[in-house]
């Protein structure tokens, strides 16, 4: 086959000829041949598509030396290489953001100081959804981003799964509103209201003229966040290796154990145990409970359905919780863990970890490199 000249291949894998030296002497893309007495470079053509995978992952921001590893893996180890660089973005990039609102709050004159701030927190998370065994359908929600963390359940049978994804639909735009820690709950309550509209309008365009679901949502700023929650789903934290629910269920028979009237072992299997005491209906009649809690750096939180909470119990989440991997690693054991106890309700889940960014930048420069 005829070689390219480095001009040629250049244009055609739209990279210029001095990266294509660069690439040479790091010896990432050599040329088929070099002339002896010019060392003018030659490719071939078979080279264009690694020359494009570069390029591509160039675009990505990977360091050169990542590049390497990722051309030289098969293409699967090569495509969990590049996942897991880009949850490692994401993460950096969440915990730039919250760096960035502290430092808002704190030029604004409206936060902490610099010397009372010692730590600034970012969190890396995973979620994830899923129908269960016996389910036709799955009304549950999950989301997880840089600023908000998310977990709807929709009542079944009355446009829940509309009600779940517009309730965190209505979160959504937190997560680029840059909010002083002071305002964290008055915006977060405001958005809580919007869902409440929108779940209005869904029930309007129904037979039955009924939208429900559950919401339970995290809001960062700094260190600190803001919590809503109104329904049986579920946020934890664990810190110092202990697991504490940080919500309380508002449901028919959470009642009956607050009056006394029910032991929390009888609570667990009573038949009204799903039985909504509150949520939102769209109605404009909702009271969720609103609190603003601190994080530190070490936190793991998870959010929750009772599709997860009614089936695995606390000292199985303590377990995973408290063990090692990743979110994603740790939420797809919890999932499973539903799955053997027999799943009969959807699953829905968000794991995060609290992570110093001082921590994760001083690691990124010690390790990373171009």
């Amino acid at each position: 086959m005829r070689l390219l000249t480095i001009g040629a291949f250049a244009q055609a894998a739209r990279l210029s000829p001095k990266a294509l030296r660069l690439y040479d002497q790091l010896g990432l893309l050599r040329p088929a041949a070099v002339d002896g007495e010019s060392g003018y470079r030659f490719y071939d053509p078979a080279q264009l598509e690694r020359a494009r995978l570069i390029a591509w992952l160039r675009r990505l921001g990977m360091p050169l030396a990542r590049i390497r590893r990722v051309c030289d893996l098969p293409a699967p180890a090569a495509a969990e290489e590049v996942a897991g660089y880009w949850e490692q973005v994401l993460a950096e990039t969440a915990a730039r953001g919250q760096l960035a609102t502290f430092l808002v709050d704190y030029l604004s004159g409206r936060g902490s100081t610099v010397e009372e701030t010692a730590t600034i927190l970012g969190i890396r998370y995973a979620a994830r959804s899923e129908s269960g065994l016996v389910r036709t359908s799955n009304e549950d929600t999950a989301y997880a981003g840089p600023r908000l963390l998310a977990v709807a359940d929709g009542v079944r049978g009355s446009a829940g799964d509309l009600a779940s994804a517009a309730a965190i639909d209505a979160l959504k735009p937190l997560e680029t509103l840059a909010v002083p820690a002071e305002d964290l709950l008055g915006v977060l309550a405001d958005a809580v209201g919007e869902a409440e509209r929108a779940i209005g309008e869904i029930a309007a365009s129904t037979a039955s003229g009924e939208a429900v679901t559950t919401l339970t949502a995290l809001l960062w700023a700094g260190s600190r966040l803001a919590l809503v929650h109104i329904g049986d789903t579920r946020a934890y934290v664990v810190r110092d290796g202990e697991l504490f629910q940080i919500t309380h269920d508002h449901t028919y028979v959470q009642g009956l154990v607050d009056e006394g009237r029910l032991t929390a072992e009888e609570a667990a299997s009573h038949p009204q145990r799903s039985l909504l005491a509150q949520a939102l209906t769209g109605t404009g009649g909702a009271r969720p409970q609103l609190s603003l809690h601190g994080a530190v750096a070490g936190d793991r939180y998870l959010l929750c359905s009772d599709g997860l909470s009614a089936v695995v119990p606390d000292g199985s989440l303590r377990e995973v919780l408290t063990g090692p991997g990743a979110p994603q690693q740790v939420l797809d054991e919890l999932v499973a863990r539903a799955y053997a106890a027999g799943a009969p309700d959807n699953i829905a889940c968000v794991v995060a970890d609290v992570v110093s960014l001082e921590r994760a930048a001083a690691a990124d420069a010690g390790g990373s490199g171009q």
